[in-house]
């Protein structure tokens, strides 16, 4: 592999458009972590530490971008706790544009080459009838293991943002925003909700210089004793008017306390104000996994599209 086939910032940009163009078109068509924000926020983070391992494809049509692969391949990964994972299979992100649906028998072929002899999983989404077929000639199956129920699938939510009921935080707490908290209380806030987690300086160093990024988004909420209870991100794809959160957490200590709640109202605001219309946010799927989906659907949130994970098992 070359470093051209590496993911970089400018292909990232470049899959963002995509993004942009099928949201306008079918947004239920955008596949798990081909979202505008999941893009910036997945290699932000993690291109310092795992960018190593990711390979990508990208077709155009008349200089446009029309489909993207973004391989990520097994690897050891190393968390904040000093403990390690080792990723045995390989993993693929991908999306085409409907108008070129065919590409995904070259996108399914690539990923296939790429990958190798190891277990492959994929999250089409359940809408998009014609991949699901194609996936399914190439002998990928329903990962039953993902859907079952604690399963690992996700679900995309939305609301339009014409009426936000207004926040209220409990006394003594306060909403600031990462350009005003700093990056040390930033990724702390992070790190307190998503311990054990692969997150640092670095990768927080690395989410600030996408493109997409703005600290005024950025929104957390102090507690009185100084600590960041809770965070959330929101990347605002101005050519669609959508605030999408991810992601969005709060420290053990400091839940059900109706911060996050608080949080996700007081974002929806700060989105109107830079011009959004719509804000969307995905969370776990399955049964076994209703905390995030009951938050969000407090707050006015619904589904709109899910993943279907599928999987193809290594030749032994």
């Amino acid at each position: 592999m070359t470093n051209a086939e590496l993911v970089t910032a400018a292909d990232v940009r470049l899959m963002q458009g995509l993004a942009q163009r099928v949201t306008a078109l079918c947004p239920d068509l955008v596949n798990s972590d081909a979202s505008f924000g999941e893009l910036a926020w997945n290699w932000g983070k993690g291109h310092a530490g795992e960018g190593a391992s990711w390979r990508r494809r990208l077709w155009f049509s008349g200089g446009d971008l029309v489909a993207w692969g973004w391989a990520q391949l097994p690897r050891r990964v190393r968390r904040g706790d000093g403990s390690v994972k080792d990723v045995t299979g390989a993993y693929l992100a991908y999306q085409v544009h409907p108008g070129h649906a065919g590409l995904v028998d070259e996108v399914i072929d690539w990923y296939d080459a790429t990958a190798g002899n190891v277990e492959r999983t994929v999250l089409p989404s359940a809408a998009d009838e014609f991949a699901l077929k194609r996936w399914a000639a190439h002998g990928y199956e329903t990962d039953q293991a993902a859907l079952g129920e604690t399963g690992s699938w996700t679900q995309l939510n939305e609301r339009d943002l014409t009426e936000v009921e207004e926040p209220v935080l409990p006394d003594g707490f306060r909403f600031r925003t990462a350009d005003e908290a700093g990056p040390e209380a930033a990724v702390q806030a992070h790190l307190d909700a998503w311990a054990p987690s692969t997150y640092s300086a670095e990768a927080y160093q690395g989410v600030r210089r996408t493109e997409a990024y703005r600290g005024d988004l950025h929104v957390l909420v102090e507690a009185p004793d100084g600590t960041m209870a809770s965070s959330a991100i929101l990347w605002l794809d101005e050519a669609n008017k959508t605030a999408e959160f991810e992601p969005v957490g709060t420290h053990p200590g400091y839940r059900r306390r109706g911060l996050a709640r608080a949080m996700l109202l007081h974002g929806m605001h700060r989105a109107r104000a830079a011009g959004a219309t719509h804000a969307t946010v995905a969370c776990l799927g399955a049964p076994g996994h209703p905390e995030a989906r009951g938050l969000y659907y407090s707050v006015g949130f619904r589904e709109l599209s899910r993943d279907a994970p599928l999987v193809k098992s290594p030749v032994r």
